[in-house]
């Protein structure tokens, strides 16, 4: 419970509590939920911690708070079941009898070597059910799944996504085993990056790890009020695309009152086909080498729908608005073209961020809007004057 209170909670009792107390709270924590908690603490009271902790307890948390907060070695535990090759199956399963209660988990365990080289895993079910006098090293397999103390969180979350694992094990650059990652600590993560990228793809710079409530209306307006201004920096653009085509307003009035429409199906249909490339994007199913592959798709989709709804509009402006038909093939081709540019934006420029090292996120809704609005206007005026000649 100590490390799920707030931070400011946690200050509080730790500055009131007796250094029993302390001690008993801390050998209650698993290793890294201690980790956890003393990472949010301030330096002054990690300090007065650590002088009541045994001396090699205290190397392996420097060790472990030397990691950065983004990477493998910040989730990872060293509490595991480790096995020796040539231990028989009676001895490991006494040796996990003796220790299993202090680990993080007992369904799969390590085998190293005396260098801590990892060599392979074995499961508690495969030990339950094996013939005692067998050999750790006839069960083991050695085509496992490992990451690096230094790999990124967010590519340890989605190995465990991919292949559905309770653990993971961590190794430095020599495949010497140093600690494993457990599921309900990735779990976190995945909501974090989750979280992170909903606020990206809002508009939400700077996205916070507090709750909405717990954050002042200050941080949120810092958090939601550059990347506005920004939008609306581009919509100024727009309003000045508008204002050049002023001329060709003037003579045919009626074309303005289906600007809106076809604003507004670019920056849907560019949302769609962002949203769909971001989520492949996220769980594997899209590479940046099947962008070719992507653009043809979505050029045919696109093209497909934009037919049909250009179809729709036609009838109705023609036989419902009693509009020339000159006007309506003026709408419905801007309609075409702006749907095949807003997928084409919307599909591609995703991809094109995860190349240049930006977050894919941030070309969701609120960019992809604001390119197409100005694609839109620039297509329809510029059809206008094709067709209606002004």
């Amino acid at each position: 419970v100590f490390s799920y209170l707030p931070i400011e909670d946690q200050v509080a009792i730790i500055n009131a509590i007796t250094d029993k107390e302390m001690h008993f709270i801390m050998d209650e924590l698993a290793f890294d939920d201690m980790i956890d908690v003393l990472e949010e603490l301030p330096a002054n009271v990690v300090d007065k911690i650590l002088e009541k902790t045994p001396r090699d307890e205290r190397k392996l948390i420097n060790t472990f708070l030397n990691y950065p907060d983004t990477c493998a070695g910040s989730l990872m535990t060293p509490d595991y079941i480790s096995l020796q090759k040539d231990m028989t199956v009676t001895q490991a399963l006494a040796y996990i009898k003796k220790e299993g209660m202090d680990s993080e988990t007992v369904y799969t365990c390590y085998v190293k070597d005396k260098g801590r080289t990892l060599l392979g895993i074995v499961s508690l079910r495969t030990l339950v059910i094996a013939d005692d006098e067998l050999r750790i090293s006839e069960l083991m397999h050695t085509d496992f799944v490992s990451v690096n103390v230094y790999d990124d969180q967010e590519e340890v979350s989605e190995i465990f996504k991919k292949y559905g694992f309770l653990a993971i094990p961590v190794v430095d650059k020599e495949n010497r085993l140093v600690g494993i990652i457990t599921v309900d600590d990735i779990l976190d993560v995945i909501e974090e990056e989750t979280t992170e990228d909903f606020e990206r793809m809002a508009g939400v710079m700077d996205a916070s790890d507090k709750d909405y409530l717990d954050m002042s209306v200050w941080h949120h307006v810092r958090n939601r009020l550059p990347w506005l201004f920004l939008l609306m920096c581009s919509y100024v653009i727009t309003g000045g695309i508008i204002s050049s085509f002023e001329t060709v307003l003037s003579q045919v009035i009626s074309l303005v009152a289906y600007l809106p429409m076809l604003m507004g199906t670019g920056g849907n249909s560019g949302s769609q086909s962002a949203t769909l490339i971001i989520r492949g994007m996220s769980v594997d199913e899209i590479d940046l080498s099947d962008a070719g592959k992507v653009l043809w798709k979505e050029l045919r989709v696109s093209a497909i729908i934009g037919i049909a709804l250009s179809s729709l509009n036609f009838i109705r402006i023609c036989w419902i608005e009693h509009q020339g038909p000159m006007i309506a093939l003026t709408v419905c081709g801007a309609m075409l073209g702006i749907v095949i540019a807003a997928k084409v934006i919307g599909s591609m420029l995703p991809m094109l961020a995860k190349k240049i090292g930006v977050d894919p996120a941030l070309m969701a809704t609120p960019t992809i809007s604001s390119l197409t609005d100005m694609v839109s206007v620039i297509t329809y005026f510029m059809l206008a004057r094709i067709i209606l000649g002004i």
